[in-house]
């Protein structure tokens, strides 16, 4: 089985969607026996990133990390879909430089949205003082200027994220 590889780079805040829509889409592109491979940012951190703080420095090291396996990934011919917040429009572009095939998809939704949806409780925890440089509260977070593809999900459903980014993989001739 031979196909091109790409880099499905999700960008967003924290509970915007991100890992919601990667995962869906996986599982779409797995029916139609395509080579996939998610990179979330929770689990990088846990096992590739370990001990890296969020410094700028250190976010800009854990970006840079993934998008080197990311582009591993790609070269070898696999879709790697790529979930993680990715706060800083540099470092996202050096990332789409070194890779080439390359989308990236901005899940958007308001800061207040992503509080309501907070899972893991870390908005809270944030406002609270307990976590410092957390995206969106007390560090930015840089919007992609030109993302191929924009997902609204305060607006949208799950199934219309993920048909925009599969129909974007067929546009540009990955699938």
């Amino acid at each position: 089985m031979h196909q091109r590889g790409v880099t499905v780079w999700f960008t967003g805040l924290s509970g915007a969607g991100k890992t919601t829509i990667s995962r869906a889409v996986e599982q779409e592109l797995r029916s139609r026996r395509r080579l996939v491979e998610i990179l979330d940012g929770d689990i990088v951190r846990q096992n590739l990133t370990k001990g890296l703080g969020f410094s700028k420095e250190d976010r800009d090291e854990n970006i840079r990390r993934i998008g080197f396996v990311a582009h591993l990934l790609t070269r070898n011919g696999v879709v790697v879909l790529v979930s993680a917040i990715s706060p800083y429009r540099d470092i996202r572009q050096q990332v789409r430089e070194r890779i080439g095939d390359f989308i990236e998809v901005y899940v958007n939704a308001p800061l207040e949205v992503c509080e309501q949806r907070d899972v893991k409780g870390l908005y809270k925890k944030a406002r609270a003082g307990e976590i410092k440089q957390f995206t969106g509260i007390d560090d930015p977070y840089e919007a992609p200027l030109k993302p191929e593809v924009l997902c609204r999900t305060d607006m949208e459903s799950e199934a219309e994220s993920v048909a925009k980014v599969v129909r974007t993989l067929e546009e540009f001739g990955y699938l």
